[in-house]
C-alpha cells in the first residue's frame, strides 16, 4: 500500500522523502498510477494553503501570484513543464512525422518551440492566479492539480504507449484498470462537490481534445506527453473556473 504511494509521490514530486530509493516492481510502479490524484490533492492543499498565507499578510496579488508558481513548480520539480516543452518540439518539429516526433521527444534538448511553449504557459497561469488571488478562492488550487493528474491516468488506460523503453511504460502497462477508473471518478467527483460543474465538463473536452492530438501526432502516449497533458489541463481548470466565478473582470 505505502510503496507504490511513495513511488507516486517521489516521481511527482520533489518533497523530501524518509525512504530507501530503489528500482520498483512493475506492479508497484503500476499502482502508483492510482495515487496521481492524490498527489494532486496534497499539492493543491500545498498551494491553497499558500496562498491563504500571502493573502492573510496582504502581499500584492502580483507578487503572490508569481511566488504561488514558483512554488508549483519547485513541488513538481518541473517534470511537467520539461514534458510540456518536449511536446511542443516534437508536435512541430516533426512535421507530421511520427518517428520525428517521438525521435524529438527523447531529445534532452529544449528548441524554440518548447521555450516558446513554457512562456507562454508560465505567462497564462501566473495571471490565472493573480486573478484567483482577487477573488480569494481556493477551491481551484486544489481542483487543478487533481483533475490534471486525473487526466494523466485516463491517458494512460485509454492509449497504447508510443514508446516503447520509454520511462512511463512499465507504469501504464500495469495500472489496475478497475480501480484506476475508480480512482479517476473519485477526482472528477472532488471537482464537482467542490462547485466546478463547468471546468469539468471544460477539463473533459481538453482532455479528448489532448488524446486525440497525442494519438494522431505521437501514435499514443508517453512520459513527456502525459505531463503536456497535465500542464494544459491544469491550465484550463484554472481559466474555466475564474471564467465561471466572474473573476475575469476583477479589477487590480
Amino acid at each position: 500500500m505505502w510503496s507504490p504511494f511513495l513511488i507516486a509521490l517521489g516521481l511527482l514530486t520533489r518533497l523530501p522523502l524518509p525512504w530507501r530509493r530503489r528500482a520498483p516492481e512493475p506492479w508497484e510502479s503500476g499502482r502508483s498510477v492510482l495515487f496521481y490524484p492524490v498527489v494532486g490533492v496534497l499539492l493543491g492543499g500545498m498551494l491553497a494553503g499558500l496562498a491563504g498565507m500571502f493573502a492573510a499578510v496582504g502581499l500584492e496579488p502580483g507578487v503572490g501570484a508569481a511566488l504561488l508558481l514558483i512554488a508549483w513548480v519547485w513541488l513538481t520539480g518541473g517534470m511537467h513543464l520539461e514534458g510540456l516543452s518536449d511536446s511542443a518540439d516534437g508536435w512541430i518539429g516533426g512535421l507530421g512525422d511520427r518517428e520525428r516526433a517521438l525521435a524529438i521527444l527523447k531529445d534532452p534538448y529544449c528548441g524554440p518551440f518548447g521555450v516558446m511553449a513554457l512562456v507562454l504557459l508560465l505567462l497564462l497561469k501566473w495571471n490565472l492566479l493573480r486573478l484567483i488571488g482577487q477573488t480569494g478562492a481556493w477551491e481551484p488550487l486544489l481542483v487543478a492539480p487533481v483533475l490534471g493528474r486525473v487526466g494523466i491516468v485516463g491517458l494512460f488506460l485509454t492509449l497504447p504507449y508510443a514508446r516503447p523503453g520509454g520511462m512511463g511504460e512499465v507504469a501504464a502497462r500495469n495500472v489496475p484498470r478497475g480501480p484506476a477508473w475508480m480512482v479517476g471518478l473519485g477526482g472528477v467527483g472532488l471537482a464537482l462537490g467542490l462547485g466546478g460543474w463547468w471546468s469539468v465538463l471544460a477539463w473533459a473536452g481538453g482532455w479528448w481534445m489532448v488524446r486525440r492530438g497525442w494519438l494522431s501526432r505521437f501514435g499514443g502516449v508517453t512520459g513527456d506527453a502525459a505531463g503536456a497533458a497535465c500542464e494544459l489541463l491544469e491550465a484550463v481548470v484554472l481559466m474555466v473556473w475564474l471564467l465561471e466565478s466572474g473573476g475575469a473582470t476583477t479589477q487590480s
